[in-house]
């Protein structure tokens, strides 16, 4: 029992270590079991391969929904301001059918006709406003290029010259962008 004792033990020879033969079979045996064989690292190199086309091909997908989703949107992105403008074209078609009315009045049925017309006005306007579209206020304001375009210039003793007398046409403003510059006329100042 002594001597199989010795065996185990590593043997020093010239200065270096070595280990008994027992040892160098255990060793071995372990270093098999660690090592995979090349048919294990072929299926695992398979597997890996598998996932990674299976993620590839997810996020393609998704790419493409997601294209999808944002083509729709552009395509649609006026709906909601549409559904509101459809209400003001109903109480046109009212102001209308009250103006043909057959009521003998005409001062009656252009009094209606004109209340039909102010209710789709502000209708409109509302409408407008829920957006983010509101009108520029411009007559008395000073001149602002920014906003304002000036058709002609007019000489005007109350109004301080680089002010706007009047507009043709109102200016809006949607959110923080010029949607459409007013078209004013500028004072001159007072005459000469």
């Amino acid at each position: 029992m002594v001597e199989e004792h010795k065996e185990q033990q590593p043997v020093e020879e010239e200065g270096a270590t070595r280990v008994s033969e027992d040892s160098d079979d255990v060793n071995g045996a372990a270093e098999e079991a660690v090592e995979p064989s090349g048919e294990d690292l072929k299926q695992k190199l398979d597997e890996t391969q598998d996932k990674l086309l299976r993620v590839a091909a997810e996020f393609e997908n998704f790419k493409k929904r997601m294209e999808r989703e944002q083509a729709k949107l552009i395509k649609y992105a006026g709906e909601n301001i549409l559904r509101e403008l459809l209400t003001t074209l109903d109480n046109l078609d009212r102001a209308i059918e009250q103006g043909q009315a057959d009521a003998g009045d005409d001062t009656a049925k252009l009094q209606s006709m004109l209340e039909g017309l102010d209710l789709t006005q502000k209708g409109l306007v509302a409408a407008l406003e829920k957006f983010g579209v509101e009108a520029l206020d411009s007559v008395g304001q000073p001149f602002n290029p920014d906003e304002q375009d000036a058709l002609t210039m007019e000489a005007h003793d109350t109004i301080p010259a680089n002010h706007v007398v009047r507009e043709y046409a109102k200016g809006y403003r949607f959110k923080d962008r010029v949607l459409r510059h007013a078209q004013v006329v500028v004072s001159s100042g007072p005459a000469a």
